[in-house]
């Protein structure tokens, strides 16, 4: 199979996560010629020029050497009549031109061809042809000419320039790349609600004049007991207590579910929820995963950073900045603020990693793009990992905008040491008093030690002189048996101090690290290097006049404050859509990772504008925002099925009713650990049952992953990648992996078996049937205090009657179990598993 073969494939392949550390020096030309008004110009065309009249010395080492190669082994598949992957290696224009994978030859820069690449065997992808490498002076000949400049018969004949493929302008149109705008609230015309209290949200204006156009009406509101449920499931992931509710349906103020959704913003509880959603978002895990499934022991400090931070309504902006250079905010003299920012980078380091990875310049490379792939979708809703390789397919971000911005992160240190297996970066975050407490104990450990010493050599000293010059090595058992004894005693003194030395807390984190832009990696591999690329921002989002990124800095604070800026079309869009999501159970814009050309456009694009900026407007606070989504009337609406309605807008897209959902997994553990009695509220901390960087599997297969016994809320379940709980995942948890701001809610069988067989609900039924019976009550009575729990509302006198019918027959059943001392509770642990395994317990209305 002749080159050109091989080399068809080679070209139009996409390395998909190929990385780079490499950094070699480009031609001062090509780094002059980096910019252009509408891209960078290719270095073929830079190094064409240069090479305009090569000398006939030249032409004769091509004639000679360079087109005989190409003949017999490319010009078979790559010629006039045959040009594979759009690829033409008989003409020079057709090698500067390229096929489906850019251009297969840079004159003068052998490290960027990928013809180069491909016959050099030195990306183990790109081995062309796979069946007999070239010989090593083929090889060599070929370098050297495309060292030279290529020289040609053609050079100076051909004008080949590649400018990128984005056009900028055209891009800008895209919706989500416009400026925010604040459209006017709109006046409603139908006489159905023109004159109730649903206009009084601008929500509801901007909902209802859609609806208007559609001729929709509309469903009433929710009854108190549907909405108080309703709204404590979705702010703090538990159902409200009986006594809750009693003092909400007791409220006929106007301001009642105003009170409700401050108190439950008020609740600790709302961060462990909300800050739920947010570790969605970061691909929070409580381990590394891939390949080494070593411990992330100090992951659980930025859990509760988030978790904090979401209680006190830390402003968003603040909230990104930190996380994305915590470590650059100057703190003053506030160290518990600066050992807050340094926990917060703790999002840069909480990806999967092959931390076994042989070529270490490509595992930097991965663990980048990982970082840039969870910022662009997570932050700003772009798929920036698709520019890796190529120019975006669809969104105007070019080649030259992702290693802009992987120059950044290149200088920003990630990992304290590539060397397998590799170890992510942690900063000390001790106190004073935490080090001033450890510098005494080695203090006392350097004393401990000196006194051992001091001991032996005073004892040597009284021993007789030994025969010879050297000293016995058993010289300490001709000690006195006093001095013997008290060695002894100091060794065991020094050995209890060493092992209850004091371990300083150290939390997953960033720092800056050797600054440096980074070269385009062609094809995405580290192994074909192209143009040099400054540091800077996305040139469709940040234009082409950005002012230079200082020089000893990396550009990571910098980017912070450029993605929270007020104005930032993107930032405040892609959040307000995703607590209207995690609200309503879908976005205003569906494709909430996905705000580019791809994704799916905003069913309600004023509405997103107006919240926006409100959002924006008002400091950027969460808590504002879910206020203002509660109070509208769509929040508040029944569920139920309106058939005029649904027959024009079956999808509820312009929200004529609230969409009935089924709680997700954390919620359902948690509402059964709360109806049971059995949850322990107690916040923060470390649940991981192994030490920081070690294994949660050993090389015999033993699991040290443990979930057994856990009644903490769902957010402390240690998340192990590539072991999650398994009840999480028959209920739609995220693999923890990538972010996944859109959960799927599926409804399969083996949710179903899980309920009525899995030792999680046998154990949470029974505590629960305790709960019942620990006070003397009519059957009738347990049952209504069994559904208030639940449902949140009393059992129908049907319900009751039905009940306790069963009661009885369960009783006669388990009393014929010769096994089962208590036929009673027996019973009762069946009526609560039915209770807690119905439809009524799992969903929202």
């Amino acid at each position: 199979m002749t080159l050109a073969h091989h080399l068809c494939g080679f070209l139009n392949y996409d390395v998909g996560l190929m990385n780079h550390l490499l950094h070699t020096l480009r031609t001062l030309l090509t780094v002059l010629l980096t910019f252009c008004s509408a891209g960078v110009i290719s270095a073929a065309e830079t190094a064409e020029s240069k090479n305009a009249e090569p000398s006939a010395e030249q032409i004769r080492f091509f004639e000679n050497k360079i087109r005989p190669l190409l003949a017999n082994s490319c010009y078979d598949c790559h010629n006039e009549d045959l040009q594979e992957s759009d690829l033409r290696l008989d003409t020079l224009a057709g090698m500067l031109t390229g096929g489906k994978a850019g251009p297969a030859l840079l004159p003068g820069n052998s490290k960027g061809s990928l013809i180069v690449t491909a016959v050099t065997y030195r990306d183990n992808d790109l081995k062309m042809p796979p069946e007999e490498k070239l010989s090593d002076a083929q090889i060599a000949d070929l370098t050297k000419w495309v060292e030279m400049g290529a020289p040609h018969p053609d050079t100076g004949k051909v004008k080949i320039q590649h400018a990128s493929s984005i056009d900028l302008e055209k891009g800008r149109q895209h919706w989500s790349f416009q400026p925010l705008v604040k459209h006017e609230v709109p006046a409603v015309s139908n006489p159905a609600v023109s004159n109730s209290a649903q206009v009084n949200n601008p929500i509801d204006a901007f909902l209802l004049a859609q609806l208007d156009e559609k001729n929709i009406t509309p469903v009433p509101p929710a009854d108190k007991r549907t909405l108080i449920r309703r709204a404590t499931f979705d702010l703090i992931g538990l159902p409200p207590t009986p006594h809750e509710v009693d003092v909400f349906l007791a409220d006929s103020s106007a301001d009642a579910f105003q009170k409700v959704i401050d108190r439950l913003l008020a609740s600790p509880h709302y961060g462990e929820r909300w800050g739920r959603h947010w570790l969605d978002v970061v691909r929070y895990a409580d381990s590394n995963g891939l390949d080494e499934n070593v411990a992330h022991g100090n992951a659980w400090r930025y859990r509760d950073y988030v978790v904090n931070s979401l209680n006190a309504d830390k402003p968003y902006n603040q909230f990104l900045t930190e996380q994305l250079a915590g470590d650059l905010i100057d703190a003053g003299e506030d160290l518990s603020a600066r050992r807050e920012n340094l926990i917060a980078t703790g999002y840069l380091v909480l990806g999967p990693k092959v931390l076994a990875e042989p070529d270490k310049s490509k595992m930097e490379m991965d663990i980048i793009d990982e970082q840039l792939d969870t910022i662009g979708r997570g932050l700003i809703g772009l798929t920036m990992g698709c520019a890796r390789c190529h120019d975006h397919k669809f969104d105007p971000i070019a080649q030259k905008d992702y290693y802009a911005l992987a120059g950044i992160f290149k200088s920003t240190r990630t990992m304290e040491s590539f060397v397998t297996i590799a170890k992510w970066n942690e900063n000390l975050i001790a106190t004073a008093e935490e080090t001033q407490h450890k510098d005494k104990h080695d203090q006392k450990i350097k004393e401990q030690k000196a006194t051992i010493e001091n001991l032996i050599a005073t004892a040597k000293k009284e021993l007789p002189a030994p025969t010879g010059e050297t000293v016995p090595k058993d010289v300490e058992k001709r000690f006195p048996e006093k001095t013997q004894t008290e060695l002894k005693k100091l060794r065991e003194e020094l050995k209890q101090l060493e092992e209850t030395l004091p371990e300083l807390p150290t939390a997953m984190g960033v720092k800056e690290g050797d600054i440096a832009n980074t070269q385009v990696h062609v094809r995405g591999s580290h192994l074909t290097l192209g143009d040099n690329v400054p540091r800077r921002f996305p040139l469709v989002l940040a234009g082409t006049e950005q002012a230079p990124i200082p020089e000893g800095e990396s550009g990571r604070l910098q980017f912070a404050k450029w993605l929270t800026a007020d104005d930032h079309p993107l930032t405040s869009r892609v959040i307000v859509n995703r607590v209207w999501r995690w609200h309503f159970g879908k976005g205003l814009v569906p494709t909430v990772d996905n705000f580019g050309l791809r994704g799916q456009p905003p069913t309600h694009p004023e509405l997103l504008d107006w919240l926006a900026i409100q959002f924006v407007e008002q400091g950027w606070s969460l808590k504002t925002l879910h206020r203002t989504i509660m109070l509208s009337a769509a929040y508040q609406r029944q569920s139920g099925l309106d058939e005029r309605a649904a027959s024009i807008d079956p999808g509820n897209k312009f929200y004529w009713r609230y969409d009935l959902h089924r709680l997700d997994a954390e919620s359902i553990r948690d509402a059964l650990l709360a109806v049971s009695g059995t949850l322990d509220t107690t916040m923060g901390g470390s649940l991981v049952p192994v030490k920081n960087r070690e294994f949660f599997f050993n090389h015999t297969s033993e699991d040290k992953a443990s979930y057994e016994n856990i009644d903490r809320r769902s957010i402390y379940v240690p998340v192990v990648r590539n072991h999650l709980y398994d009840v999480f995942k028959l209920f739609d948890y995220t693999d923890a992996s990538v972010l996944n701001g859109n959960r799927e809610s599926s409804t399969i069988a083996p949710q179903a078996l899980m309920l009525l067989n899995s030792d999680l609900m046998t154990k949470l039924s029974s505590a629960t049937a305790d709960r019942l019976l620990e006070t003397e009550r009519s059957s009738a009575e347990r049952i209504n205090q069994l559904f208030e729990l639940a449902y949140s509302r009393p059992a129908l006198m049907a319900e009751s009657d039905q009940i306790v019918n069963y009661l009885r027959q369960l009783e006669v059943l388990a009393a014929r179990d010769e096994t089962d001392t208590e036929p009673t509770h027996k019973a009762w642990q069946m009526i609560c598993q039915s209770v807690l395994s119905s439809s009524e317990f799992l969903y929202v209305r």
